[in-house]
């Protein structure tokens, strides 16, 4: 799919960019003479750029606004208008921590490095100046660079408190590995997204150097969860990214950071089939990178088997049919990410490959999953003709994406009820109006649905059908922890448990007692299916 098109701005939002104009030379005014006149010599195409920007942005206006001479920068440097080389982004945020001595400069200066970083890259791709990869690339790069700059300098004075951590093995000192996820793994992340880190260790030992010592184990707990602090908590810059653990082994029970040692004896025991599909896309983002790809070389045979996995299509057909169900679920039509033909729909149409033939078809190890389509084409997996709309639907849902979370600079896959942010959308997306935008995006999610449901279709058995419901299916993300707290004790309340808290509470209980913590996989993968039913 080529570049969503530039469209002339819709009258409903011309009152917009009037007010963010008027915000932006107020704030001018209250910096300096010389700002304004700065601004005043901006050359005409970049001056309809701003309009469209703010048109479109509600996170722009108040950036620039709070901030002017952030945007005024970038201008003058001209980062507006070219892409990042390779390593810039990381070299522009290592001179701005280059005379950071403390935390909470720490904190701000990531924040307002990432909030300059995001005002530039919604600025590019609203303009139709960077495509669809250059945006997830620098989205990704900017995650990487505060995870992996943010470490280091913590790294730093933590070795200063408790001293350097060495393992007991090697006598060598030690880093933490930090593995991205999901598409921060893939290197697509979106406009607004958390990013999914799992924290690693190379070998057990105890830190040297200072009078009281710690065994490592505590030593990278700590500094995992300064880390976490540094990245996550909100602070009146914001914050740098939302921080999820929870794919880390036994979730948000388990350990914060385990040793090489515990990830490999976990994944090969009691890894279940839903974390080789998460392992698929697993990168290291920060700490040791020597190590961290020793510990990916460790796990990729738990990830790729080298025989052809009937077990693995068993599991894929059961998380198909709770994809399906998942989407009847109330409010799901209008969610491009979780709901029919959505975003998920693609990615598992690829990884369902990944995980069949991987083993056997190294040229299927991939990441991306760009990537992935052209070699599902060229290896022969899937016709051309399936490839080019699976290729063209994605993107499509992928710019509606980031439309959406470019309003609010928000986690948001749903499809806005007001009509000014449905102008917004259209227009972000080059189309002169809504309904011409939504029946584009039903076309496209009919055509992804369509192809998703071809994939690893049973022949013996008809695909849920309206209506059906796989047994215990609503409560399976409950008891593997992909809701929230809030929203488990509520559905539990409301499936008439008296104490819906107290019920979570005991939920958690049981999965976090050891005897679950320790089962082999065939037995946690029954009490898996047991306890939803």
């Amino acid at each position: 799919m080529s570049l969503p098109s530039l469209v002339a701005m819709p009258t409903p939002l011309l009152p917009l960019v009037r007010r963010a104009e008027e915000m932006f030379l107020s704030a001018l005014r209250d910096l300096s003479e010389q700002a304004l006149e700065r601004f005043d010599t901006w050359p005409a195409e970049r001056r309809e750029a701003f309009g469209r920007v703010c048109a479109a942005s509600n996170f722009v206006i108040e950036q620039v606004s709070r901030d002017p001479e952030m945007l005024l920068g970038l201008a003058d440097t001209g980062l507006l208008e070219r892409s990042l080389n390779l390593g810039e982004m990381r070299s522009l945020l290592d001179g701005e921590l280059a005379d950071c001595d403390d935390e909470p400069r720490l904190q701000r200066t990531l924040r307002r490095f990432r909030n300059r970083q995001q005002v530039r890259i919604i600025w590019r791709d609203l303009t139709r100046q960077a495509g669809l990869a250059e945006t997830c690339g620098d989205l990704s790069d900017l995650a990487d660079t505060c995870v992996d700059l943010a470490y280091q300098w913590l790294y730093t004075r933590h070795c200063e408190q408790h001293g350097v951590p060495i393992g007991a093995r090697s006598g060598k000192p030690q880093h933490m590995v930090v593995l991205g996820m999901g598409k921060l793994g893939g290197h697509e992340l979106n406009l607004s997204s958390d990013i999914d880190l799992i924290f690693g260790y190379p070998e057990s030992g105890e830190t040297q150097g200072e009078k009281r010592s710690l065994d490592n184990h505590q030593f990278f707990l700590r500094l995992g969860q300064r880390l976490i602090k540094v990245l996550d908590a909100p602070t009146v810059d914001g914050f740098v990214f939302r921080v999820d653990m929870r794919l880390r082994p036994y979730g948000s029970s388990g350990a914060l950071v385990l040793s090489f040692n515990a990830l490999e004896q976990y994944y090969q025991t009691q890894g279940r089939d839903w974390e080789r599909y998460a392992m698929i896309k697993a990168r290291v983002i920060g700490g040791d990178q020597k190590a961290g790809r020793e510990l990916l070389n460790m796990l990729r045979p738990f990830v790729y088997r080298r025989y052809l996995d009937f077990s693995a299509i068993e599991a894929l057909r059961g998380m198909k049919q709770l994809i399906q169900q998942e989407v009847r679920r109330k409010g799901m039509a209008d969610n491009i990410k979780l709901g029919a033909g959505g975003i998920r729909e693609v990615e598992f149409i690829g990884q369902a490959f990944q995980l069949i033939h991987g083993g056997r078809d190294l040229s299927l190890q991939l990441r991306s999953l760009a990537q992935l389509l052209t070699t599902l084409d060229g290896q022969g997996y899937l016709p051309s003709t399936v490839v080019k709309e699976l290729r063209e639907g994605y993107e499509f849902l992928r710019y509606t994406e980031h439309a959406l979370q470019a309003i609010d600079d928000r986690q948001t896959q749903m499809l806005p009820d007001s009509s000014i942010d449905r102008v917004r959308v259209a227009f972000m997306l080059g189309f002169d109006s809504w309904d011409e935008f939504h029946a584009r995006l039903l076309f496209w999610r009919e055509r992804i649905d369509w192809h998703f449901r071809q994939v690893i279709a049973d022949p013996d058995e008809d695909e849920l059908s309206e209506g059906e419901e796989l047994v215990g299916g609503e409560w399976l993300p409950l008891w593997e922890q992909d809701w929230d707290e809030e929203f488990a004790c509520r559905q539990l309340t409301e499936a008439g448990f008296r104490d819906g808290h107290a019920a979570c509470r005991g939920l958690a209980a049981l999965r976090s007692a050891s005897q679950v913590r320790t089962m082999q996989r065939l037995g946690r993968e029954r009490l898996d299916a047991f306890v939803p039913r």
